[in-house]
């Protein structure tokens, strides 16, 4: 019974595990290919890869085998140090908007009550 349980729950940390590898595939697929270059993080083909492989190794594999593990290390590494970045040098996708001076706030500058 208590196997059963664990299971449960070795399922249920799965499901996250992989949405957040489809959620990185799909940001990684909008971005730039020029994003990537000036970043100077790999190339888009090699984290698409690379995302997709995690994606499928994710939904193939039980989430307490090694495969899935290294997966999600890749997963982070493309939302911690390569997303930034590429958000950085202006991959496009990201709906905010670019530019503008550093006192505006979010409904426009901030004039300092005059």
């Amino acid at each position: 019974m208590l196997m059963a349980g664990f299971d449960g729950l070795v399922a249920m940390l799965s499901i996250p595990l992989t949405v957040f590898a489809c959620f990185a595939l799909v940001d990684a697929f909008i971005r730039r290919e020029d994003a990537f270059r000036a970043a100077d993080k790999q190339t888009k083909p090699f984290w698409l890869i690379i995302l997709g492989i995690s994606l499928v190794v994710s939904v193939i594999f039980p989430l307490l085998s090694f495969l899935p593990i290294i997966g999600l290390i890749a997963v982070i590494v493309y939302f911690v140090d390569v997303r930034p970045a590429i958000r950085q040098a202006g991959g496009g996708g990201g709906g905010r908007r670019s530019g503008g001076s550093s006192s505006d706030g979010p409904y426009g500058p901030y004039n300092g009550g005059r």
